[in-house]
C-alpha cells in the first residue's frame, strides 16, 4: 500500500530544519480489534534514514513505541540553496518508500 509522505524544509538561523510526515498506522501488535477481539498484528517503521546529497547524516530506529503517523525532524547545518535531502522509510512487514526535495 502506497503511503503518503510529506516532507518540509525551513531555513532557521544558520541551519535548515527538515520535518517529515509518514501516513503510517504503526501498530504495536498489542491492540484488538473491536468487532473481532481478535489482535490487529504489528505493524510499524522500522528505520528512517535522512541524506544530504546521497551521504547518510541521521538515522532513526524505530519501534512499536512510536505514534501513528511519525513526525520527525533533524536540523542541517552543512546544507545550502540546491542541496538534495532524500528520506527513505521501511517497516517491518517489507514496505518502504521515500521523498526527495531541494534546499531553497
Amino acid at each position: 500500500m502506497a503511503r503518503t509522505i510529506k516532507m518540509k524544509i525551513k531555513k532557521s538561523g544558520s541551519e535548515y530544519r527538515v520535518l517529515v510526515l509518514v501516513k503510517h498506522p504503526m501498530e504495536t501488535g498489542r491492540r484488538k480489534d473491536k468487532k473481532t477481539g481478535k489482535l490487529v498484528p504489528a505493524h510499524y517503521i522500522e528505520t528512517m534514514t535522512f541524506s544530504l546529497n546521497g551521504k547518510l547524516v541521521a538515522e532513526a530506529n524505530m519501534g512499536t513505541g512510536v505514534s501513528k503517523n511519525p513526525l520527525l525532524g533533524i536540523s542541517l547545518t552543512a546544507a545550502k540553496p540546491g542541496d538534495k535531502v532524500s528520506i527513505h522509510w521501511a517497516d517491518n512487514k517489507g514496505e518502504s518508500g521515500s521523498v526527495e526535495s531541494v534546499v531553497k
